[in-house]
């Protein structure tokens, strides 16, 4: 019984240990999420764009630009990232979308939104109809729309 206190002890205290270190380590990734915003916004402007295509691909797949590439994270280049190819004024961009409005951007249609260097993070208008995304339902309601019929 001795013994398995004394395990037990330690693997509390390690426990407790672990915790902390992820809270201190969550506190500062929040820090440096506002700070990036801040950033964000400062530089955002609103931008007529007519969207060609969007889709999630790989980074190095998606025809950014390479400095964006090389300021990547290597363990974020193989990761898909949600990217809208749009024409802005004479020029076709690749720029990258925030995950939330991703959906929400029409294809073929012509936005208004707010882009703050190659990033959109928001939509403020669009002409003509927007067409709704069909969301799939859960799992709970395919159960329970199956046992009412």
């Amino acid at each position: 019984m001795e013994l398995f206190g004394k395990i037990m002890l330690v693997v509390v205290i390690i426990l407790i240990i672990v915790m902390v270190v992820l809270y201190i380590i969550g506190k500062k990734a929040q820090k440096k999420k506002a700070e990036q915003e801040k950033v964000l916004e400062s530089s955002a402007q609103i931008v007529t764009m007519l969207v060609i295509d969007k889709k999630k691909v790989r980074l190095k797949d998606s025809g950014l630009p390479a400095a964006v590439l090389a300021n990547t994270p290597k363990y974020l280049r193989r990761s898909k990232a949600p990217i809208v190819k749009a024409k802005i004024g004479a020029k076709v961009m690749s720029l990258i979308a925030e995950p939330e409005i991703f959906d929400m951007i029409p294809v073929k249609k012509e936005i208004k939104a707010v882009v703050s260097g190659l990033y959109i993070t928001g939509l403020k208008g669009y002409h003509g109809k927007l067409e709704q995304v069909k969301k799939k339902p859960s799992l709970y309601a395919r159960l329970k729309r199956k046992a009412n019929q």
